[in-house]
């Protein structure tokens, strides 16, 4: 089945290899000989449409129509006359008759995405069609037969629909013959980098330029966050990229301002419940501090530098300014969140800085060099020792406890001079 999948995957542009979305594509493929009923769930972006194509283009009625309806987007007073149809002056507006999907589709397939936002009478009327193959039209009498096959898609959870009386129980159990359950792509990070490539070699062929390419920061940056938008939000970060970088090599620090705050990403993590562990969301958000904590410890580098070159008080205390009015304007950007993080460190203008200064242009003082990556390769370090100490050196555990590649944890062990 394997390779089945793998010409599926080249004939839709489906990337990624991971076993959820394997599963997917083979329960897909599977059902797509017979005429029963698939009900898809995911989350939205993440590509529930091209499973409904998979299944049409691999069935019987592959040289029959095929067409996708977004019931959330036709309002309540039409979407009965859109899917089965009208008789002249069954309404106002109806000036002649009309016919429906399911009729005009006759031996085809349609497809019903967001079916849980259809209104309940339209719910009684698709039962019917299920059921018996019959429906009638808007404002008729009589009743009509089609064949068509039916798949229906949703990004919320049907079950709590119908607790809350918005579905019906009986058009759950009548779509739901097979249901066929798309990952997020948080659950799938592996594969995110790879949909990131493609992305950019697409947008680099349309826009006549050069594909971007990631180091292995900004791939890590990618792989742990956590994608709220799925598919369709990478895919707008990737052509952001493509088009606004001048320089085509990536980093991590380039690629985090176009990602959203953590403090986002874990407060819609939270209220989606989405069931991710905690130690994700933690180590996503320390993640990203950390990035933000080295741009902080280079700004404050370039100060003593200037420092060390200058000896220009004067121009030392505006830069410090300037550096605290920054530190404490992207403090205020991030408060109206519910998550609140340490502040950022702040150089004041107090009277032992200055008199420090002083000293400094005399030549009785010097300031040593500041090691910009000292309290962060330290933080790694004990990160990395005590994932090994738990899992017993264990590499391969360590390094999904850590959210990182097992290729990257021999390289931080190799690195620091660990014995594991």
């Amino acid at each position: 089945m394997s390779s089945q999948n793998q010409s599926i995957k080249q004939r839709f542009g489906i990337v990624g290899d991971s076993a959820l979305l394997n599963h997917a594509i083979s329960t897909a493929y599977q059902v797509s000989p017979t005429d029963i009923s698939v009900l898809i769930t995911g989350e939205s972006g993440v590509g529930k449409e091209i499973f409904s194509q998979i299944i049409h283009n691999y069935s019987n009625r592959k040289h029959e129509k095929f067409i996708a309806v977004n019931c959330g987007a036709i309002p309540e007073g039409t979407i009965d006359s859109e899917l089965f149809g009208h008789e002249k002056g069954s309404f106002t507006g109806a000036y002649e008759a009309r016919k429906g999907y399911f009729e005009t589709l006759n031996g085809g397939t349609i497809f019903l995405d967001e079916v849980g936002e259809m209104p309940l009478g339209t719910q009684a009327r698709l039962l019917r069609v299920l059921e018996t193959g019959e429906f009638i039209k808007v404002g008729a009498s009589k009743v009509f037969k089609t064949d068509v096959r039916v798949i229906a898609a949703t990004n919320i959870n049907l079950l709590e629909s119908i607790a809350k009386g918005k579905f019906r129980e009986d058009l759950y159990y009548r779509l739901n013959t097979v249901s066929i359950q798309i990952p997020a792509l948080r659950d799938r990070s592996d594969d995110v980098p790879l949909l990131f490539r493609k992305f950019a070699v697409d947008f680099a062929e349309r826009y006549k330029t050069t594909p971007v390419t990631l180091d292995e920061d900004a791939q890590e940056l990618l792989k742990t966050y956590t994608w709220p938008g799925n598919i369709r939000q990478l895919k707008n970060i990737a052509e952001q990229v493509s088009v606004l970088e001048h320089r085509k090599y990536i980093e991590g620090n380039t690629l985090i301002k176009y990602i959203p705050k953590a403090q986002s990403t874990a407060l819609s993590i939270i209220s989606s419940n989405s069931g991710g562990s905690s130690d994700l969301n933690e180590r996503e958000i320390l993640y990203r501090l950390l990035f933000e904590m080295k741009n902080d410890l280079n700004e404050l580098k370039k100060v003593v530098a200037h420092i060390v070159e200058h000896e220009d008080i004067q121009s030392i205390k505006e830069s410090s300014i300037i550096f605290r009015k920054n530190n404490e304007q992207d403090f205020d950007d991030s408060s109206s969140n519910d998550f609140s993080f340490p502040q950022q460190p702040i150089i004041r203008n107090t009277p032992d800085l200055s008199r420090n200064l002083e000293k400094l242009t005399t030549g009785s003082t010097k300031i040593q060099d500041i090691e910009e990556n000292l309290t962060l390769e330290d933080l790694e370090k004990n990160m990395i020792i005590k994932a090994l100490q738990k899992h017993n050196g264990r590499r391969k555990n360590a390094a999904l406890e850590l959210g990182i590649s097992e290729r990257t944890l021999y390289r931080k062990i190799k690195e620091y001079n660990l014995e594991f």
